[in-house]
C-alpha cells in the first residue's frame, strides 16, 4: 500500500481508487510496523471509501484491526449525504473510562490495598455474562437508557458535580429505548453496576509524574503519590445485542453489493433505520455513563468503610471511546454539523469549546488514556490543534500487540 510521510509521526494514503477522501494515519515508525501486519490500514482505506466523508479519515497511534472501521478510527460524514455505521462505534458502545482523585496518598492506604480491592469487588461484579445486584424492572431499564448517569445520581449513586464532569453530561439526547430489541432489553436488566471482562478493569493508582503541574492543579492533581481511581468499562451485553440487531438489519435492508466489506454495512443518516440506530445507539450510551456511575459511587462507600471517609474523592473526568454523536468542526472554511464516529478514538476538546465543563474550558478536556495491565496511564488534555488535526480526537489505551486470539 502506498503510504507517504507527511510528519515526523503522520503518514498518509493518498486519494485514489474509490477513496473519496485521503487517509491520514498518526503513529511512529516503529508502531507503523505493527499496524502493517493486520488489516488496520485496508479497513481505514476502506472508510475513506464511504458516502458523506468529510475531510480525512483518520487512524490513531494504538490502532489495530477491528470489526469494519479499525479500532482507532475516526471518520465524519455530511448530515444529508453520509451514513450512520455500526461497524464505526464497535459493539461495546461507550465503553469508556472514569477517573476519579482522592486526597489520600499511597502513605495513607499503604497496607490496605488488598482489603480495598477486595472490598470493592464485593460490591462491583467483574467477569464474563456477570450480572450485578441492582435489580431493574423493564420500566427501570428504559428510565436508565433515556437519562443515563442522571439517573444513578437521582436515585442515590453519586452528586450533580459527577455529571458536570461527564462527557454529554452523562446524557446522550435522542435515547429512544423503544427502539432496542427484546433481547437487548433482557441482556441490559442484569447487568448494570458490573465491570464484564476481556480489557475492562477498576484499578486504585498513584501519580508518578507531573509534567504540566498549572493543568494538573485545575484537574484537582496536585502531588506525586497522590491517588486516584480509575474506571473502565461500558454498555455490557446491552451495547453488544444492538451492534449486532442493527448490523443485521442493515444488511437486509440495504446489502452489502456496493460496499468495499461487508462490515461496513450503513444506514443514511437521515433515513428511518438511521435513526433506529442512533436512537438504540444512544440508548447504550446512557446505559454505560449510568454503569460508571454507580460504580464510582461503590468506590467511594468502600474508601469511607476501609479508609473513614470519602471526602475528596470527586470526578475529574468521564470520557467515552465508541460513539458516534453530532459536533460542529471546521470543514474547509464553513463550521459545520457532522456526524462523527470515534471508535476506539477519545474526544480530545481543546480550550473554550462549550461542550467541556467550564471549570476547564480555559485549558482543554481532560483526555484519560488507560495503559495496559501492569503499565502506566496517562492524563492528558485537549488541543485547539487536534481540531485541525483529528476532528478532536486521539488514542483511547495502550493498543494490542496480539489479537484476543492470540493471547489465549
Amino acid at each position: 500500500m502506498d503510504l507517504k510521510r507527511i510528519g515526523d509521526f503522520a503518514w498518509e494514503i493518498p486519494k485514489h481508487g474509490n477513496m473519496r477522501v485521503p487517509t491520514v494515519i498518526y503513529t511512529s515508525s516503529k508502531l507503523l510496523e505493527s499496524v502493517k501486519r493486520d488489516l488496520t490500514l485496508k479497513q481505514a482505506k476502506n472508510v475513506a471509501c464511504l458516502r458523506g466523508i468529510q475531510r480525512m479519515a483518520y487512524v490513531m497511534p494504538d490502532a489495530h484491526q477491528g470489526y469494519g472501521f479499525p479500532i482507532g478510527g475516526v471518520a465524519a460524514f455530511d448530515l444529508d449525504e453520509g451514513i450512520i455505521s455500526p461497524g464505526g462505534v464497535g459493539y461495546d458502545i461507550n465503553c469508556g473510562v472514569r477517573l476519579l482523585k482522592t486526597e489520600y496518598t499511597e502513605t495513607d492506604i499503604r497496607g490496605r490495598q488488598r482489603e480495598l480491592l477486595a472490598e470493592i469487588f464485593k460490591k462491583v461484579p467483574a467477569g464474563v455474562g456477570k450480572g450485578g445486584t441492582t435489580r431493574l424492572s423493564r420500566r427501570d431499564l428504559e428510565e436508565v437508557c433515556i437519562k443515563g448517569a442522571e439517573w444513578a445520581v437521582e436515585n442515590g449513586y453519586g452528586s450533580k458535580e459527577d455529571l458536570l464532569r461527564t462527557e454529554e453530561n452523562g446524557r446522550m439526547r435522542g435515547a429512544v429505548p423503544g427502539y432496542l430489541s427484546q433481547r437487548a432489553i433482557e441482556r441490559g436488566i442484569p447487568q448494570l453496576g458490573t465491570l464484564g471482562s476481556g480489557n475492562h478493569f477498576l484499578e486504585i493508582q498513584k501519580v508518578s509524574e507531573i509534567y504540566e503541574r498549572q493543568v494538573a492543579e485545575v484537574f484537582g492533581i496536585h502531588s506525586v503519590d497522590q491517588i486516584l481511581i480509575m474506571i473502565h468499562c461500558g454498555s455490557r451485553g446491552l451495547g453488544h445485542q444492538v451492534a449486532s440487531d442493527y448490523i443485521r438489519l442493515m444488511e437486509n435492508k440495504f446489502g452489502t453489493k456496493e460496499l468495499p466489506d461487508r462490515q461496513l454495512i450503513n444506514a443514511p443518516i437521515r433515513s428511518k433505520l438511521g435513526q433506529q440506530y442512533y436512537g438504540s445507539m444512544s440508548a447504550a450510551v446512557n446505559f454505560a455513563f449510568a454503569n460508571r456511575q454507580m460504580i464510582a459511587h461503590w468506590v467511594r462507600n468502600v474508601f469511607a468503610k476501609i479508609i473513614g471517609s470519602s471526602e475528596g474523592i470527586d470526578q475529574v473526568y468521564d470520557v467515552c471511546h465508541n460513539v458516534a454523536k453530532f459536533e460542529k468542526h471546521r470543514i474547509g472554511n464553513e463550521l459545520k454539523e457532522v456526524c462523527i464516529h470515534r471508535k476506539g478514538a477519545t474526544r480530545s476538546f481543546g480550550p473554550g469549546r462549550e461542550e467541556i465543563p467550564a471549570i476547564y474550558r480555559s485549558v482543554g478536556q481532560p483526555v484519560l488514556i488507560p495503559g495496559s495491565m501492569g503499565t502506566a496511564s496517562y492524563i492528558l488534555v485537549g488541543t485547539s490543534e487536534a481540531e485541525k488535526l483529528s476532528f478532536s480526537s486521539t488514542t483511547h489505551g495502550a493498543g494490542r500487540v496480539m489479537s484476543r486470539h492470540e493471547a489465549l
